[in-house]
């Protein structure tokens, strides 16, 4: 039985234009809208969008992989893990998310909305996933892999070689020279909560170090890793 449509951010049919799709039940998309700040625990028919959001994550999953190995039939394992990875990582996730204007239609409660909720990465990052497993549960395999081939088709395209895992790299490089592992360090944290900004310094032995500057700490290490790693490899040639 369909339940009561809902009342989000933005009208859900701009968003429904947006991704080319139609939900033939909007409770699906009710719940993919709905960030666990926005339930009221034990009234009936409000359910955040986690579950949801665990099901895109792996229908997301299985697309990209199925793109790849159809782009790309003479890769390696390797080289199609990287790929993957590069494609489905949260920073891919938020940047999809803000291009679809996402965080406009997301149910939030006050204090998350006015915390800035709308603009944080790892929010918007699993509402989309929310959005893909949504799509799947209400016309199935096909039109979640439509989505899908639509948002993530040109960045599979740009991706002219596997990306590097900077941080694999640099301890593969310490590694192979009976040095110590890489040292991370979070030296500065700000920014607002919705927008935050970690700074991280790498360091190898008494080597130099590297530091960098982005919005999750995991994107500073990898960006600080690159940085050392440009620094270190063709002084090591």
């Amino acid at each position: 039985m369909r339940r009561q449509a809902f009342q989000a951010g933005a009208p859900a049919a701009e968003l429904e234009q947006t991704i080319g799709y139609r939900f033939a039940d909007p409770a699906f998309l009710q719940e993919a809208l709905t960030h666990s700040s926005a339930t009221a625990h034990g009234r009936r028919g409000q359910r955040s969008n986690e579950r949801l959001e665990f099901l895109g994550d792996r229908v997301l999953g299985l697309a990209v992989a199925d793109l790849l190995m159809a782009r790309f039939p003479r890769e390696s394992e390797g080289a199609l893990t990287k790929r993957h990875a590069g494609l489905v990582c949260r920073e891919s996730l938020a940047e999809i998310a803000l291009e679809l204007d996402l965080g406009r239609f997301l149910v939030l409660g006050r204090s998350e909305d006015d915390a800035g909720g709308r603009a944080k990465p790892a929010t918007l990052a699993n509402g989309l996933e929310a959005l893909i497993g949504a799509v799947y549960l209400d016309g199935g395999l096909v039109a979640a892999e439509r989505l899908i081939e639509r948002r993530w088709g040109p960045r599979l395209a740009a991706m002219l070689t596997p990306p590097r895992d900077a941080k694999t790299a640099l301890q593969e490089w310490a590694q192979g020279r009976g040095l110590a592992l890489p040292d991370y360090r979070v030296v500065e944290v700000g920014g607002p909560a919705h927008a935050p900004r970690f700074e991280v310094v790498v360091s190898v032995a008494e080597l130099t170090s590297a530091r960098a500057v982005a919005g999750s700490k995991r994107a500073a290490e990898q960006a600080a890793a690159e940085q050392l790693l440009a620094a270190l490899e063709p002084a090591d040639g």
